[in-house]
């Protein structure tokens, strides 16, 4: 990708001055924090490596800052839009300022937590500033929900990036790490300041990547493994010989799945990597083999 900029990027006073035309007020409880600053946008977009093949599955668009960009380097933009009135002007924002695109942008009006099927060819790539509250939840379920997703690049809230990216070991590996990880390779790509924002929120963002891969060899089915996971961190300051007692019926049932293994049921789940689980897992469902 060149550095050449598509026209029609928004800047502050244009987001601002849209946001009061359709009567938009940006609210806590939906996360909505629109990006002003077009360098910013340029920099996700190249950072996501966007090629003219790539079809984009973008949550969130709201006034279309980053969606213009995206449109203009892909083949196509599928933008998933919960808001009403967000997603009615999406189409009419994206004419106005770039004609040339209005045919490469397809809105679907719907919670992205929900959506299964989509119109058009299958996405290949995820690009998108999510909302802080739902990030985690809706890259996994729309890794889940979409194999030919190859790649993504999200702005999430910093403390979230950082447990995304995090390894084995780490204070902040958890739960997201883990799940993240059983469909690719996940990496913190950058930090963005506050001040890209309207609003503004509290915290810093973080840019996180993630390239698909095969998920582990196992016997045992994704939510199997994701079962394990769960039990693991939901008491993970004791041993996994303590925490996984409810999962496998008893703390001996558990040290025996353990040892089988190759676990040192003596050591916490912040140990492990997500190939640890899904042997883990494979153990308490041989029935699968």
């Amino acid at each position: 990708m060149s550095d050449d900029t598509p026209d029609g990027l928004l800047g502050a006073s244009d987001v601002r001055e849209l946001a009061a035309r359709l009567g938009i007020r940006p609210t806590k409880q939906k996360g909505q924090n629109f990006v002003i600053d077009g360098n910013t946008v340029r920099r996700i977009g190249r950072t996501a490596a966007i090629t003219a093949d790539d079809i984009v599955l973008e949550v969130g668009p709201g006034l279309g800052s980053l969606t213009i960009y995206l449109a203009a380097w892909s083949r196509h933009v599928v933008a998933v839009e919960i808001d009403d009135l967000l997603a009615d002007a999406l189409p009419g924002i994206v004419t106005t300022r770039r004609p040339d695109l209005a045919d490469k942008l397809t809105v679907v009006h719907a919670d992205a937590l929900k959506v299964r099927e989509l119109p058009g060819e299958p996405p290949t790539a995820l690009v998108a500033n999510l909302p802080y509250n739902i990030s985690v939840p809706v890259i996994l379920h729309l890794l889940e929900a979409f194999p030919s997703i190859q790649r993504v690049l999200v702005m999430v809230q910093l403390e979230v990036a950082d447990r995304l990216a995090a390894g084995p070991g780490s204070k902040v590996y958890g739960v997201p790490s883990v799940k993240a990880r059983w469909y690719g390779d996940v990496a913190r790509v950058g930090v963005i300041g506050r001040n890209v924002f309207w609003p503004a929120p509290n915290v810093d963002s973080g840019l996180v990547a993630i390239t698909r891969t095969q998920p582990p060899v196992t016997a045992a089915t994704r939510e199997e493994v994701f079962a394990v996971i769960d039990a693991a961190f939901a008491q993970r300051r004791k041993t996994l010989r303590a925490a996984l007692a409810g999962w496998a019926g008893s703390p001996p049932l558990a040290e025996d799945a353990l040892r089988r293994a190759g676990i040192d049921p003596s050591i916490r789940g912040e140990m492990l990597t997500v190939t640890d689980f899904a042997h883990l897992a494979a153990v308490k469902y041989p029935h699968h083999l």
